[in-house]
C-alpha cells in the first residue's frame, strides 16, 4: 500500500493509491517431461497515483525542483507447493529509472513551450526514450518478465505430476515532487503445470 501523507503532494494523487494489476501468468504449453525446461511469462502493471502522477506536467515541475530521476524497485518469483510453498526459478530482483530531462528534440516537445523537459527510461541498462506520455509510463511501470527452470525442479527428476504455480511480486520507490514514498505487493492466482513421466 502507498502511503500518503495529507496536503503535501497533488490532489490527483491524493484520490488515487498505487497499486498492482492482476498478474498474469502463461505458460508455453500445460505438459512437460522432466528433462524439458518450463517456460512462464508473468505480466502485471503499476497502476494509480503514482503511474497518474508521472505526467509532464509534473516531470517538468520536478525539474525545476532538480528532482530529476525515479528509482523503481521491483521483484517478482514463482512459487509452487500447496500451504507450505517454496520458490522455484530464478526470481527476478532489479529496478528501472527514469531520468528527466531538457531537450529540443521537437518530436518529444512542443518547441513553442517555454520549457522542454522529457523522460528517458533505463530497463535492463538499456536507455529508452518514447515520444508520448503514455508510452514513458508504459516502459516504466509495464513488466512481462520471463521465466525458465527445469521441470525437474517442480518434483525431481522422476517424479510426474500435476503442480501449481503462482507468482509474488513487490514494488518500492522513495518520495518525489509528484509522489510520497511508496510500497505495493501482489500475489497471483494458480496456473497449473503437468509433468508426465
Amino acid at each position: 500500500m502507498t502511503h500518503i501523507k495529507q496536503g503535501s503532494i497533488p490532489t490527483q494523487l491524493k484520490l488515487t493509491e498505487s497499486r498492482f494489476s492482476e498478474i498474469k501468468l502463461a505458460t508455453s504449453k500445460e505438459e512437460y517431461a522432466p528433462d524439458e525446461n518450463v517456460e512462464i511469462t508473468a505480466k502485471f502493471s503499476i497502476n494509480g497515483g503514482v503511474r497518474e502522477a508521472f505526467n509532464e506536467k509534473d516531470w517538468t515541475e520536478a525539474y525545476g525542483a532538480n528532482d530529476v530521476s525515479f528509482k523503481l524497485k521491483y521483484g517478482i518469483k514463482l512459487m509452487t507447493g500447496g500451504f507450505r510453498k517454496r520458490p522455484i526459478g530464478r526470481p527476478v530482483d532489479t529496478y528501472r529509472k527514469a531520468a528527466i530531462f531538457w531537450t529540443r528534440n521537437p518530436k518529444l516537445v512542443n518547441p513553442m513551450k517555454d520549457r522542454r523537459i522529457w523522460v528517458q527510461v533505463a530497463k535492463n541498462f538499456e536507455p529508452i526514450i518514447r515520444t508520448s506520455e503514455d508510452d514513458v509510463r508504459h516502459e516504466l511501470f509495464d513488466f512481462s518478465e520471463r521465466f525458465v527452470f527445469g521441470a525437474s525442479e517442480l518434483g525431481g527428476h522422476n517424479s510426474g505430476g500435476t503442480y501449481r504455480i503462482s507468482a509474488e511480486a513487490y514494488a518500492s520507490w522513495q518520495k518525489h515532487e509528484y509522489t510520497e514514498l511508496g510500497n505495493i505487493k501482489n500475489n497471483s492466482r494458480e496456473i497449473t503445470v503437468t509433468v508426465v513421466v
